[in-house]
């Protein structure tokens, strides 16, 4: 009856290693592959939202026809009065002075009463939280007949660490479209917000202008970290089979 060599036996002790090795091997270059692709999807992504948002204003959809992966950052003109006496503050953090440094306020969402369409909710900007009165900005108020151009907005979906809205109270912490127009009695509101451009010069509050379009593309790093690990696992097997087999053939000395 033949006996295996040492070598043999050892050969034999990589195949389920290798079977495995060669599995997370396949895994981890998908993963990568998938990434560059998922990079070439953002930069277009990223491409069609600034040239969007850089268009000449157009009208909005209509609600029947809202789209958000193909309308929203849309460049938008509305006319209409604004319902000043039904106005939401939502919680919210701008940009303050000084730079790294946050300003506490809120966001004024105040609905637009359209004569071309439906009521449809503008986020007029930011005020600090010493101006969250209504009669503290009057100055800022906006009576009459106006013309707003800004940036579609989907409802804000609530994050997993933010507080549930509390309509009776008036405690609002996500731009919820949908919420906020039931609050306010608007039966038939549009699905989306409208964020507002920036006023040059403006002086009063609210203040628009508050969207900043910064999408992050980290897919290239992903992708670099999914192949490096591929090249770690290659080379982790690779000295785990010289090992194996440099002390098969020394044992396999040793009998001879």
């Amino acid at each position: 009856m033949s006996r295996s060599t040492p070598r043999a036996a050892a050969w034999r002790d990589l195949v389920a290693p290798g079977l495995a090795s060669l599995i997370a091997l396949a895994i981890l270059l998908s993963l990568g592959i998938w990434q560059i692709e998922r990079k070439s999807w953002k930069e277009e992504l990223i491409a069609r939202i600034t040239r969007q948002t850089k268009a000449e204003p157009v009208a909005p959809p209509a609600p029947d026809s809202w789209d958000p992966a193909r309308d929203e950052f849309r460049h938008v003109r509305v006319s209409g009065r604004f319902a000043n006496d039904r106005e939401t503050l939502v919680h919210g953090l701008a940009a303050g002075e000084t730079p790294g440094r946050a300003l506490q306020g809120y966001y004024v969402i105040t609905p637009l009463l359209r004569t071309d369409g439906p009521t449809v909710l503008v986020n007029r900007g930011f005020v600090p939280t010493e101006l969250k009165a209504q009669a503290d900005r009057r100055d800022g108020l906006i009576e009459g007949p106006t013309t707003v151009t800004g940036i579609l907005r989907a409802s804000e979906p609530r994050g997993l660490f933010v507080p549930e809205a509390d309509p009776t109270r008036g405690e609002w912490f996500n731009r919820d479209v949908s919420g906020i127009a039931a609050a306010r009695g608007i039966a038939e509101a549009a699905p989306y917000l409208i964020e507002a451009d920036s006023v040059p010069g403006q002086t009063t509050w609210p203040r628009g202008g508050q969207l900043k379009v910064d999408i992050p593309n980290n897919h290239l790093q992903y992708a670099f970290t999914w192949f490096a690990l591929a090249a770690c696992l290659i080379g982790v097997f690779g000295v785990f089979a010289y090992r194996r087999l440099h002390d098969s053939d020394a044992l396999g000395r040793a009998r001879e």
